[in-house]
């Protein structure tokens, strides 16, 4: 008799064992999507051949294309380089980089524009000077037309492009808007190729491509992912950029950013760079404000928005307690414009707008963007909270007249101090300049809390808890009854400048 084969079942354990390890081998390899697109998968029940297959096939899916070739062929014909020059004016003597005038200066300043003047003499002699810059742009039509940043072509006397083939042509600005950044330019002759802007919202993650014309270099190309949306970087009242990290450089001002169908989700126009080169951080103007402005400048060679007249600031978590507010949320009107429209319609200081035309205001950036996408003479119904009242204010839109500058005044020395807040205040009728209302701060304690709510040397009181204040006796007496009503949080209301807000102040510590 011959002995019994006992090996059998022990082989085929231990093929069971192999085909398991390697199965799982298989699955752990498809990385971190697998398990992400299949949120219930069950470790304990194995892995069946056809749902491996299937996790397989999801995986292949979410995964990053193999390269960007495909994508790059179809858009880098449409990109271009632009080159300007710019009228320096007539030099006598050498410049160095701290005397070029303050305008000339800033156009340095901008990320992307230009790297130096060219034609700057070295010595002393008159002689006219030519400053020459370079940027990036693409084109939206066949027919020539382009866009580009404001920065990049503002004042340009000279505007010449450079396309993907090698070719230079001559090129005409119809239109910028300085407060989104952005430029239409008119290239002549074509058929050109062109690319499409992007008709959605990227989302944080999406891969994007960068092409440009970095230092000069022209036709470049750089990857990356969408970092985060809706970046304010204290640019403007419009500020709603897409950060990027695909790396861009001086040169891809005016670029287009693109997603992986080949449209265009952004303009490249700002960097965050402490040493002047990429440190992954870019930020670009959506497609969606593209668009909007893109349309204006081509019909009417400027951009025209609605506007209502108030000075706003966002409502912080103490002044919507001082208010009486749930939430720190809508427009706080630091100050309606005399004859504006919304001084007409009745709207306040301390009222808090807080939609419009039924739409939630986030914050004082959202209602800017909601008053400047409409058009001039456009009828509005905003929902405004009126001394702990909600009421309905209707008016029409005027047209947003230019932006004036404000300049703090800083003289003349104080005589009474505000404890604790760490100011030093004068009755304004007491101080050159100031006026004849409210209390001027003539003192900040760095250490104080109004230090650290932006109180400045030279900043006017003109009420404190809804009340007016002519001397600092007014303001402490108003600061009393508030603590003892037992609110933690007074609100000023304060004026810097030719610029009023409200700021609120902790009263436990006055």
């Amino acid at each position: 008799m011959q002995p019994s084969d006992t090996s059998a079942p022990q082989k085929r354990r231990a093929f069971s064992a192999r085909k398991a390890i390697l199965l799982a081998t298989t699955i752990a390899g498809l990385g971190a999507a697998a398990f992400v697109a299949t949120p219930n998968f069950d470790l304990s029940i194995g892995y069946p051949a056809a749902h491996a297959q299937n996790l397989t096939e999801q995986a292949r899916k979410t995964q990053a294309p193999v390269g960007f070739a495909d994508i790059v062929e179809k858009v880098k014909p449409a990109v271009m380089s632009v080159r300007v020059k710019i009228d320096g004016g007539d030099q006598t003597t050498g410049m160095n980089s701290n005397e070029i005038p303050p305008g000339v200066r800033e156009f340095f300043r901008r990320f992307g524009m230009p790297d130096m003047p060219e034609g700057m003499p070295r010595g002393r002699g008159g002689r006219h000077q030519t400053i020459t810059g370079q940027g990036s742009g693409f084109f939206i039509s066949a027919d020539g037309y382009a866009v580009t940043n404001n920065h990049v072509v503002d004042k340009a006397e000279n505007v010449e492009v450079t396309t993907d083939d090698g070719k230079t042509h001559k090129a005409k600005v119809i239109g910028t808007d300085p407060r989104t950044d952005l430029a239409l330019i008119k290239v002549e002759g074509g058929p050109f190729p062109y690319v499409k802007l992007a008709d959605g919202t990227p989302r944080i993650g999406d891969w994007v491509l960068a092409v440009g014309n970095p230092f000069g270099l022209g036709g470049t190309v750089t990857a990356g992912i969408v970092s985060a949306r809706g970046r304010d970087i204290g640019a403007g009242a419009y500020d709603d950029f897409i950060q990027i990290d695909a790396p861009v450089n001086k040169g891809n001002s005016g670029g287009p950013t693109f997603d992986t169908e080949g449209n265009v989700i952004g303009v490249n126009t700002a960097i965050f760079s402490p040493s002047g080169g990429s440190v992954g951080i870019a930020f670009a103007i959506p497609a969606s404000t593209v668009k909007t402005v893109v349309e204006q400048l081509k019909d009417h060679g400027s951009v025209t928005r609605g506007w209502i007249g108030v000075q706003i600031q966002p409502v912080t978590q103490d002044i919507a307690d001082s208010l009486g507010l749930k939430k720190p949320e809508g427009a706080l009107v630091a100050e309606p414009q005399k004859d504006s429209p919304a001084q007409k319609a009745g709207i306040e200081a301390g009222d808090v707008i807080t939609a419009v035309n039924g739409q939630p205001v986030k914050d004082a950036r959202d209602l800017a963007k909601k008053i400047g996408s409409l058009s001039p003479k456009t009828n509005v119904q905003l929902s405004v909270l009126h001394k702990g009242s909600e009421k309905t204010v209707s008016l029409t839109l005027g047209e947003l007249p230019n932006q004036r500058e404000a300049k703090a005044n800083t003289d003349d020395e104080g005589q009474a101090e505000m404890g604790k807040l760490g100011l030093t205040l004068a009755p304004a009728s007491g101080v050159a300049g100031a006026g004849s209302q409210g209390v001027v701060v003539t003192g900040v304690d760095s250490s104080g809390v109004a230090a650290d709510r932006g109180f400045s040397t030279g900043d006017v009181i003109l009420e404190v808890a809804g009340k007016s204040v002519a001397s600092p006796g007014d303001v402490r007496k108003v600061i009393a009854d508030v603590r003892a009503s037992g609110k933690r949080s007074v609100l000023m209301r304060v004026k810097s400048g030719d610029n009023t807000r409200f700021v609120a102040l902790p009263v436990g510590q006055g």
